[in-house]
């Protein structure tokens, strides 16, 4: 599945795209609040700015992910590969990111404390 496909079935009411690949989907700016997202292929995608609040990104994998500027308020990380993702100036608010990875490539915005959230890192 592509960048386009999934967001014109997401405008036509579809929610789930559990599993799905969007390894180095360019989603930039895309809303897709509510999303099931849940263990899906985000490897290298482009997420800077996309609204995804309350969306289920359990066991994702967004490694060298960018989420730059993103809005995650509310989403489900549980368990999901953050190694090498960019997480600067993202809203994480209430976001549950217990169990999830990262690493020394990992960047988060200033102040953020992975630890403090459950995180593990890898």
């Amino acid at each position: 599945m592509d960048a386009e496909e999934l967001k014109r079935r997401y405008t036509a009411g579809e929610r789930d795209f559990s599993g799905a690949n969007l390894s180095k989907a360019n989603l930039v700016g895309a809303n897709l609040v509510g999303v099931n997202l849940l263990a899906a292929d985000l490897t290298g995608a482009n997420l800077a700015k996309a609204k995804l609040w309350g969306a289920n990104l359990s066991g994702a994998n967004l490694a060298r992910a960018n989420l730059t500027r993103a809005n995650l308020s509310g989403v489900n990380l549980n368990q999901g590969n953050l190694r090498g993702a960019k997480l600067n100036n993202t809203k994480l608010y209430g976001a549950d990111l217990s169990g999830a990875c990262y690493d020394e490539s990992t960047r988060f915005s200033r102040g953020f404390d992975p630890i403090s959230r459950n995180m593990q890192k890898f």
